[in-house]
């Protein structure tokens, strides 16, 4: 099984999850949405996956480098 984790890639605040366990992902599809310094950022699949965690939920504050999703 190969597991990809998909990483904060700066501190802020969780403002939307946009996918489920289970769910099927492809490069460039939006995961969450990340509120960073007044803006939001879409936080992408890197690889095409199955989401098999999500670490976070609405409104949790993480560092860069915070695992959020992890896709099989």
């Amino acid at each position: 099984m190969d597991l990809r984790q998909i990483e904060a890639p700066l501190p802020g605040t969780i403002w939307k999850v946009e996918v489920e366990v289970g769910a099927q992902v492809k490069e460039g599809d939006t995961v969450l949405i990340l509120e960073a310094m007044k803006m939001e950022n879409e936080i992408m699949a890197e690889v095409d996956g199955t989401v098999k965690e999500i670490r976070v939920k609405k409104g949790d504050a993480v560092q860069a480098g915070d695992v959020l999703v992890v896709l099989e």
